[in-house]
Parts: structure tokens; C-alpha cells; sequence
């Protein structure tokens, strides 16, 4: 299992596309992938689990792998999320 924290740098935060750029991104990934705010644990594969979150611009987020891939699943997703999904 890899951990990593993240501050999520846009604005609107993890909601409709960067929200779905998030999701594409783990998707690429075979490993397990949750995302944590405040005690409450997502599926990062998913759209609605990601939006429940509630995820603005300066929220502090965990970023959980579990799988063969765990750490570059977890470094892809913290780059995309420190872009500002500018990618």
C-alpha cells in the first residue's frame, strides 16, 4: 500500500472535468486507488464517489494505491492533481 497527501491546487476543486481527467487518470492504473478527505474513503475510479467528496480548491486530500502498480498510480495522480489538471 502507497500514501501520499496532496492539496488540491485549482479552484473549483475535484468537480465535473477535472473530476473526470482524475478518474481517466486512475483508470490507467490496475492498482486499487482510494481517495480520503476528512475520514471518508472513495473509490477514485468513480465519478459519484469522487464528487460526494465534496473536494474544493486547498483541500487537503489522501491519495491511497494498493496493487502492482501502487506508487506510480499514486505519483501520476498527486502530478495531475499539483497541475491544476492543466494537462
Amino acid at each position: 500500500m502507497f500514501v501520499k497527501n496532496v492539496v488540491v491546487q485549482n479552484q473549483v476543486g475535484l468537480h465535473a472535468r477535472p473530476a473526470t481527467f482524475f478518474i481517466q487518470k486512475a483508470n490507467e492504473y490496475k492498482a486499487s486507488i482510494w481517495v480520503e478527505k476528512d475520514e471518508r474513503r472513495v473509490n477514485a475510479k468513480s465519478l459519484l464517489g469522487i464528487l460526494s467528496l465534496g473536494i474544493v480548491g486547498g483541500t487537503n486530500i489522501k491519495i491511497i494505491a494498493d496493487g502492482a502498480d501502487e506508487q506510480a498510480a499514486v505519483e501520476g495522480l498527486i502530478k495531475l492533481v499539483e497541475s491544476g489538471f492543466t494537462e
